[in-house]
C-alpha cells in the first residue's frame, strides 16, 4: 500500500510539474529596452542618431511625447510607412511610451550639415520663409512653432536640426497631400497646405544646413506662444 501511494504521489508532483511548464512560454526573451528596440536600431541608429539613409530620420532627443504621438500615428495608420504599421500593431501603449522616453533620453552628437545642393537664392528664399514666414500666404515661421534655435519644444514639438533635406521635403510633401495626418487641429497640414513645391525644396535645403546650436534640446513647454492652436502640443 505505501508503494502503491508513493507511486500515486510521484505521479501528482510529476503531472503538476508538467501543467506549470505548459503555462510558462518556453524560451521567452527578457523584456528588456535593448530587445524592444533591436528593431529600431538597423534604420535609426543604435542609439537613434539616424543613418546615412537619408529617408530614416534621428529620433534622439526629441521630445518623449512627439516620439510617443508618432508611434500612436503609424500604429493607427494615420501616419504610412507599411514596415512601420507592421511592426508596431499590436504593442501596447506603456510599451509605446517607454521606446518614448528611451530614444528621447538618448543625445548622441548632431551629425555635421550636409552640403546643400540648392543655389544661394533657393537658400534664401528657405531662410525667409523658416525664420519669418510669409503673412500674405498664412505661412507662419518655422521658428515660431520649432523655436528660434529648431530645437523644438516639450511635450510635442520635434527638433528640425540633423535632418536630411530629401526627408523634410517627403515629410511637408506628405503634409500637403493628406498622407502624413496628426491630431486635429493638424497643425503641421494647415501650414504646408499654404507651400509650393518651390517652398518646400527651399525650406528643406535651408534646415539641412543648420549646425547644431550649443544646446540642441528641447525648450520647456510653454516657452513661447504658438502662432495657433496644434492638436500635438496640448495648452
Amino acid at each position: 500500500m505505501f508503494a502503491r501511494a508513493a507511486a500515486s504521489v510521484a505521479v501528482t508532483i510529476t503531472l503538476a510539474t508538467i501543467d506549470g511548464a505548459a503555462a510558462q512560454p518556453a524560451n521567452q526573451p527578457p523584456d528588456t529596452m535593448a530587445a524592444r528596440v533591436e528593431a529600431c536600431t538597423p534604420c535609426h541608429g543604435n542609439k537613434g542618431e539616424g543613418t546615412s539613409d537619408v529617408y530614416f530620420p534621428r529620433l534622439a532627443g526629441k521630445p518623449a511625447g512627439y516620439l510617443y504621438n508618432q508611434l500612436l500615428a503609424f500604429r493607427s495608420g494615420r501616419r504610412k510607412y507599411p514596415p512601420m504599421n507592421y511592426l508596431l500593431e499590436f504593442l501596447p501603449d506603456p510599451y509605446l511610451e517607454a521606446m518614448a522616453e528611451y530614444f528621447a533620453g538618448e543625445h548622441p552628437p548632431l551629425p555635421q550639415p550636409a552640403p546643400s545642393e540648392v543655389s544661394k537664392d533657393v537658400l534664401a528664399q528657405g531662410e525667409l520663409l523658416a525664420t519669418s514666414g510669409d503673412a500674405s500666404r498664412n505661412i507662419p515661421a518655422c521658428v515660431s512653432c520649432h523655436g528660434p534655435g529648431l530645437a523644438g519644444m516639450q511635450p510635442g514639438i520635434p527638433g528640425l536640426l540633423g535632418l536630411r533635406a530629401n526627408y523634410i521635403s517627403a515629410q511637408l510633401g506628405a503634409w500637403r497631400y493628406g498622407t502624413r495626418t496628426a491630431k486635429s487641429p493638424d497643425c503641421m497640414q494647415q501650414v504646408a497646405g499654404h507651400l509650393t513645391e518651390a517652398d518646400v525644396t527651399a525650406v528643406a535645403a535651408w534646415l539641412a544646413t543648420r549646425a547644431a546650436p550649443t544646446n540642441p534640446a528641447p525648450v520647456p513647454k510653454g516657452t513661447y506662444a504658438l502662432p495657433f492652436g496644434c492638436g500635438s502640443q496640448p495648452n
